[in-house]
């Protein structure tokens, strides 16, 4: 029996059903839930735990007039981008190129090294940075060996802290993707270009670089939507103080939903942070597709 052209485009998509239901179950499902939830006045216990009332919009009318919200926001924007976008990007280009460029066994002691923080458990990792920055830590006794003044990082300098905290956990997935992509890169274009006189980093900017732009866009998607996402680093470090001066927004979620136990105004805060990663991720996927001719 020979099946119609509908019956056969259909059968192409069959092995990615499983796929799709599992997306749609365990991704799709608890992100229309909390936009659903965060139209109501779910609470953690009580009255409204049990039977939530449906208030529309009113908690995003809270958001509006919420003098914490916007903070959060800015600090999520600047957490995101100095982290993420500038620290793990760059330190991770510019570990690959020079691991390229090194003797083996340089790139093997610098590659394990920076992996090493990255494949730590996050509790761990962040106990760590704590030890690092707190006023009895690590970096205040290597500038006491030296003679320079003590600064209590974590309460003066928060996000700065929790920002080089990130770079210094999340910078070997950066590295690691660049220097795949470096490796796929033909040696005779370089070799090609040399022989015309370009330097290094014009191989670097104008040969280089435009060829890895693919594994740019997906480094760039995949850091940003992780970033978005952390959460024990910064609570651990800081539990987003002082004064709501490390509060980001997935911090700001998880203090208005479980500590205040306002569920719903908890959620209004991850659905405007779901909405930030799908913008983000809609403008990286835009830069993964070939340029028109």
């Amino acid at each position: 029996m020979q099946l119609s052209s509908a019956a056969r485009q259909w059968l192409r998509y069959l092995p990615v059903l499983p796929a799709v239901l599992l997306l749609v179950v365990f991704l799709a499902g608890p992100v229309l839930w909390a936009f659903q939830a965060s139209l109501t006045n779910a609470g953690l216990t009580g009255r409204s735990a049990r039977n939530p009332s449906w208030v529309g919009l009113e908690n995003y009318q809270r958001l509006l007039a919420d003098p914490v919200f916007p903070l959060s926001l800015l600090l999520t924007v600047l957490f995101v981008g100095g982290s993420a976008v500038l620290g793990q990007n760059l330190l991770g280009l510019a570990l690959a190129v020079l691991m390229q460029r090194a003797r083996p066994v340089v790139a093997a002691a610098v590659g394990t090294t920076v992996v090493a923080a990255w494949v730590l458990p996050e509790i761990v990792a962040a106990f760590a940075a704590y030890a690092y920055f707190s006023a009895d830590g690590t970096l205040n006794q290597l500038l006491g060996a030296v003679g320079l003044g003590r600064t209590d990082w974590l309460y003066a300098f928060p996000m700065v802290a929790v920002m080089l905290a990130n770079v210094w956990r999340g910078t070997a997935f950066s590295m690691l993707v660049y220097r795949a992509a470096l490796n796929e890169v033909p040696s005779e274009v370089s070799e090609a270009a040399q022989m015309d006189g370009a330097h290094g980093w014009q191989r670097l900017f104008f040969i280089t670089l435009p060829m890895i732009r693919g594994s740019i866009a997906t480094n760039l998607m995949l850091i940003t939507l992780q970033t978005l996402a952390v959460f024990t680093l910064v609570w651990v470090m800081t539990a987003g103080g002082p004064a709501n001066g490390s509060t980001t927004l997935p911090v700001l979620a998880y203090l208005e939903a479980f500590k205040f136990g306002d569920i719903g105004y908890g959620t209004a805060v991850a659905s405007v942070l779901i909405l930030i990663g799908a913008v983000f991720g809609v403008a990286y996927i835009r830069l993964l597709r070939d340029p028109k001719p």
